[in-house]
């Protein structure tokens, strides 16, 4: 009983830390975009490497959470539940995704580069309906998918140097052995 406390425990420390990180790689790097009130930052490079690192449900709420307070911190406010549910899904959705292609360990770079494609579809897609409905912009919030796309592009670069340098380090493995 003692080992699935330790465990558990490890798991909610590792997922507080990645939110922390989420936040803090969202906030150091914004550059405003143009025709919105928003910013571009990569942020979601640390998403994607909540869904790979941590997964399920502690990497989603990591993710969202992270993200979420990152929108609060910075003047945001009324993105914080929807940066919350839309974090959390690119989360569980990539982690998912990774974990049914990764089986076969020659198809991991595959699962990396799909699960984090569409996770970042969600996310482009997921403001603009969060925007247009939510917020109540219509087709304004169309305006905002350019600059969505540019920061998943950029975050899927990132993320995949990233995976890349800790699996090569043999670090990815060290950790999912204490969490799982």
């Amino acid at each position: 009983m003692k080992e699935i406390t330790n465990k558990r425990l490890i798991k909610v420390v590792v997922s507080a830390m990645f939110a922390a990180l989420t936040c803090v790689a969202t906030m150091i790097i914004r550059v405003p975009t143009v025709g919105t009130a928003g910013y571009v930052n990569i942020g979601d490079t640390v998403v994607l490497l909540c869904a790979w690192m941590i997964g399920g449900v502690y990497g989603a709420l990591a993710a969202g959470i992270g993200s979420g307070l990152a929108d609060l911190l910075a003047g945001y406010a009324q993105y914080v539940p929807g940066t919350f549910v839309i974090k959390f899904l690119m989360a569980f959705v990539a982690f998912l995704i990774f974990n049914a292609i990764s089986k076969k360990e020659k198809l991991k770079p595959l699962a990396y580069i799909v699960s984090g494609i569409v996770a970042e579809v969600v996310m482009v897609l997921g403001y603009f309906a969060f925007e247009s409905t939510l917020l109540g912009y219509g087709l304004a919030a169309a305006a905002s998918i350019g600059s969505n796309a540019i920061q998943g592009g950029t975050c899927l670069v990132l993320g995949f140097a990233a995976i890349a340098a800790l699996d090569k380090s043999g670090a990815r493995n060290k950790m999912l052995v204490r969490i799982n």
